[in-house]
């Protein structure tokens, strides 16, 4: 039985190359249309348009197993394991772009032309989950069967634009007019705070998708949050630093806690909710020692707020905080008073 081994061309289409060895002599090489797929569990397979006659043995579906990783200009590759190396070579490198994200995909764009010099593309959906890294990049964590997953790391700076949202931008060369083009990537999540040293960009809590950032202290005001976060880049020997400046107002409500509303693009307003400690101060001011609302664990900040600012709940909060049966009260959903 005839040994057979493929190559990728620049137009992302598999070559039958006959000779076993890698060669550009066409007599050995045969151009294989067609379209690579990806399965539920994000296996490669490259889906043949029309086999060639004296390879009728040969299935439509060409199954390629690997590990996934993103290269730095931005391409899906696939490391090849060792079945598949002995057709394949030790790697697959998909030209092309990711043109779109959302809270449990990766949507990569491939560009292909066929033997009529037809161009068109396709999609591949990678499905997974959005986490950060040890070193607070974006990273997505591709399914894979038996409970496992392959990280594609964006190894470039994140941003925050007006509304509060993460946006990632690379550059790369336009395949067809061989300039360089930036492409935009927009997070769409919401921002929460539960630790002491991590700020939390929620995506989807049904997929557990969330940017985990390590950090330090926070800077807590009467209308802004603010955070410093420490980037390690893949291009970068020093560390880059991002200023996360959540702008908003504070709230009391009552059977909730203290929160921190914040607006997002499409006007959507989201509390970020905190237990706290509170007593009055004797410069019309209230202290509060912020607590997440979960476990009710000190998250080491303090705030001092206007009294002015609380109405409704808070108005009848700080009547239980004037009276003299106790110097502190907790705010938080079990609220004492």
């Amino acid at each position: 039985m005839q040994k057979i081994r493929y190559e990728l061309d620049p137009h992302n289409r598999l070559i039958l190359n006959e000779g076993l060895k890698k060669t550009d002599l066409l007599r050995f090489r045969k151009v294989l249309d067609g379209n690579f797929k990806t399965d539920e569990d994000n296996n490669l397979s490259y889906h043949v348009k029309s086999p060639l006659s004296e390879l009728e043995d040969m299935h439509n579906q060409i199954k390629i197993s690997g590990r996934w990783s993103l290269t730095d200009d931005h391409e899906l590759r696939l490391t090849l394991d060792k079945s598949s190396r002995k057709t394949f070579g030790d790697q697959i490198t998909l030209q092309g772009q990711i043109l779109d994200v959302d809270e449990s995909s990766l949507i990569f764009a491939v560009t292909t032309t066929t033997k009529e010099d037809t161009r068109s593309t396709y999609v591949l959906n990678m499905t997974g989950s959005w986490r950060a890294d040890k070193n607070n990049r974006l990273s997505f964590h591709i399914k894979r069967e038996g409970g496992r997953y392959d990280i594609l790391t964006l190894g470039g700076m994140w941003e925050l634009n007006e509304d509060h949202q993460i946006v990632y931008q690379y550059e790369k060369a336009d395949l067809i007019r061989k300039k360089k083009r930036t492409h935009t990537l927009l997070f769409k999540g919401y921002w929460d705070i539960k630790d002491k040293v991590r700020i939390s960009y929620l995506l989807s809590q049904d997929t557990g998708s969330v940017f985990n950032f390590k950090t330090s202290a926070g800077v807590f005001k009467e209308n802004y949050i603010q955070y410093e976060i420490g980037l390690g880049l893949t291009d970068r020997k020093k560390e880059a630093r991002r200023t996360i400046k959540l702008y908003g107002k504070w709230t009391l409500k009552k059977d909730v806690g203290l929160i921190f509303e914040v607006e997002y693009g499409d006007g959507t307003i989201k509390a970020i909710i905190f237990g706290a400690d509170a007593k009055l101060t004797g410069k019309d001011t209230v202290s509060f020692r912020l607590k997440n609302d979960i476990e009710n664990k000190d998250i080491g900040i303090e705030l001092e707020l206007s009294r002015k600012i609380f109405i409704g709940d808070g108005e009848a909060f700080l009547r239980a905080l004037a009276s003299k049966r106790e110097l502190a009260i907790y705010a938080g959903a079990a609220w004492r008073w």
